[in-house]
């Protein structure tokens, strides 16, 4: 037994030390000088997928970078977006760098670009209604711009243009190859667009948008060259600097293991780039809406305003088509839907009403039109769609008695009984809309209506008890009862300079 005990002790050590050759030899395969990561690197493959990236680099390798001056907040996560607060109608910069490589779109070399700052939504959902909500804005803050240059601090920028119709977009032309810096204010705070006003941490994000274009064939800047934005958060003043402070404390109070999860934060905010903002709709003119995404000082419409000389509210002069009083018709197809609706000045909805013919647009009722357009420009499409005029402030009628030859001194005709004038004939009486309620108002639509030269109107009377001569003045004009009767008679003037307007 103990013979048997030995010969294992024998094997087992035999076994042991042959296992420690062979870790040896396995251990002289790996040393420290039997390979590096840079041999490794050095095969085909490797070079193959190198190459391949840095292609895709150059590639996407973008022609400019603006870089805002304020710091990013160091409470994002990684992987997400940065987020940088502003304080409202704070003047921030915007830095305009050219970061092209050499022969890189020569065609802008030696000339100016064009570039469109935006605020806007950063949530889709009020991207969706954002006409709506910027006009809630407007009705709450008239005069205001949600977006201005501060063009006193900003540097190479030229000719600066505002829209009045896009308070949240300004333009402007720069020079590549000069410094250039735009300085922005944001107006609107985040919490204007909350259903309930929580405080700055809980209001909406927006975000800062930069598309540039070049000039095409025509010498119009609508070829697009690259677009960034940011995400930014705005607070009433001061408010910015309180919120980053309480980011900093939050995450000096994290452990090192939670803030390896955060980003850290930057003095300044680079904006990533991203896709071009889609073209706006624009006003209409000439029958076909502008091609390109550009702002002017002034706009031009084809629909005509009703002339001051109109006598009713829907008047048309000089027989000149009113393109605004044009009412749609249920046959009317869906390119002439659109067609009136840019006419009637709904350019903002010609995308929304796409695929909607006469009979589909007609068919909405004013709470639908209100539920999809806001209150507003709902209420406005349901009366452009009805027809629906402005009631005048007072309407007389009138009633044109025979040429009579007295002079004013003496005693004119009585008109005659049962709506009759003194020759016999029916009385027509046509209709005078009165807006304005004055004198002047009364007689230049007597003249329109009656075909009388305006010029030839000396005064205006009424005749008043035992036949005498009142002059009708604005206040009298003003106590006028509504849908009141009138006949009219004309005299000479004393010198037979023009006429005097006799009203009975």
């Amino acid at each position: 037994m103990a013979w048997v005990l030995k010969m294992d002790e024998v094997i087992e050590s035999g076994l042991v030390h042959d296992f420690d050759s062979s870790l040896s030899g396995i251990g002289q395969e790996l040393g420290a000088g039997a390979y590096s990561m840079s041999d490794v690197l050095a095969l085909p493959i490797f070079k193959q997928e190198d190459s391949s990236l840095s292609l895709d680099g150059e590639a996407k390798h973008p022609p400019f970078q603006y870089v805002m001056c304020a710091a990013t907040s160091p409470a994002v996560k990684l992987h997400d977006e940065t987020l940088t607060y502003l304080n409202q109608g704070q003047s921030y910069e915007i830095r305009m760098l050219d970061n092209r490589k050499m022969g890189d779109i020569p065609e802008i070399s030696g000339k100016l670009v064009k570039s469109i700052i935006r605020v806007v939504f950063h949530d889709r959902r009020l991207q969706y209604t954002e006409h709506q909500q910027l006009e809630g804005w407007k009705w709450n803050r008239p005069g205001d711009r949600l977006l201005d240059l501060d063009i006193p601090m900003s540097v190479g920028i030229i000719d600066t243009r505002t829209n009045p119709s896009q308070l949240n977009a300004v333009e402007f032309l720069w020079d590549p190859a000069k410094r250039t810096s735009a300085f922005i204010q944001v107006h609107c705070i985040s919490t204007e667009f909350t259903p309930r006003k929580h405080g700055g941490e809980k209001g909406v994000p927006f975000r800062i948008q930069v598309d540039t274009f070049k000039q095409n064939e025509n010498g119009e800047y609508t070829d697009h060259l690259h677009s960034a934005s940011c995400q930014i958060k705005v607070f009433k003043p001061k408010g910015a600097d309180r919120k980053q402070k309480t980011d900093r404390e939050k995450m000096e109070k994290r452990t090192p293991h939670e803030k390896e999860k955060y980003q850290p934060s930057y003095d300044t905010t680079i904006l990533t780039e991203c896709s071009p903002w889609p073209d706006t709709p624009t006003a209409y003119v000439n029958n076909s809406p502008s091609p390109a995404p550009t702002f002017t000082s002034s706009q031009q419409s084809t629909c005509s305003v009703p002339d001051s000389n109109s006598s009713s509210p829907n008047h048309q002069g000089d027989g000149v088509a009113q393109a605004s009083g044009e009412q749609i018709q249920p046959s009317a197809t869906t390119q002439e839907t659109q067609q009136w609706l840019l006419k009637n000045r709904f350019s903002s909805y010609t995308r929304l009403f796409s695929n909607f013919s006469g009979a589909d647009l007609l068919k909405l009722t004013k709470e639908d039109l209100v539920q999809i357009c806001g209150a507003a420009d709902g209420i406005r499409l349901y009366n452009s769609l009805t027809s629906r005029s402005v009631r005048p402030r007072l309407t007389i009628y009138v009633c044109q008695e025979q040429p009579n030859s007295t002079v004013l001194q003496g005693q004119p005709q009585a008109a005659g009984s049962g709506g009759e004038s003194g020759s016999g004939t029916p009385c027509v009486y046509h209709a005078i809309y009165l807006e304005e309620m004055v004198a002047s108002e009364v007689a230049r639509k007597l003249a329109l209506v009656f075909n009388i030269p305006f010029h030839q109107i000396n005064q205006v009377y009424r005749q008043g008890p035992t036949g005498i001569h009142i002059l009708v003045s604005d206040q009298m004009v003003q106590n006028f009862q509504d849908e009141s009767c009138f006949l009219f008679s004309t005299v000479k003037a004393e010198n037979n300079d023009g006429i005097h307007i006799i009203l009975k």
